[in-house]
């Protein structure tokens, strides 16, 4: 009786511990690989290129100054612990801004259908889009 009594209380514990893990699984998103693109959406700025500068938990990505219609992107594999995270500054004249160009807990769903993480910057603001056809602004510049 003993014995099935301990059998039956580590069950209850592997159980528990595979409810709790299916809760908090960052290992699913482990090895998706995403596409982030960052345009320059500016209107007559020829003159004045859009500066980005990217790095991701202290790896610098690089940076690049682009006129209008460029862009900056970069392909990358989600880790296991899901920590992805990738930061950008962009400058434009006089206005400089920091964001979250990709970041595990609010992108692995927002940009999951495509797998695609585009952001478009333009004199107002920063806009989104997982399918570069719907843009959706996210912030300002300020």
């Amino acid at each position: 009786m003993r014995k099935r009594t301990q059998i039956l209380i580590l069950i209850f514990f592997v159980a528990i511990c595979i409810i709790f893990m299916s809760l908090n699984q960052p290992e699913r998103f482990a090895g998706i690989e995403y596409d982030v693109r960052v345009v320059n959406g500016f209107r007559n700025n020829s003159s004045l290129p859009l500066v980005i500068w990217c790095s991701s938990n202290g790896d610098e990505l690089g940076g690049r100054a682009l006129q209008e219609g460029d862009d900056f992107s970069w392909s990358f594999k989600t880790n296991f612990w899901g920590t992805n995270h990738y930061l950008c500054t962009m400058k434009w004249d006089e206005r400089r801004r920091k964001f979250d160009a990709f970041k595990v807990p609010r992108d692995i769903y927002r940009c999951s259908l495509f797998k695609k993480c585009s952001w478009l910057v333009t004199e107002d603001g920063f806009y989104f889009s997982n399918d570069e056809v719907n843009w959706k602004k996210d912030f300002s510049w300020s």
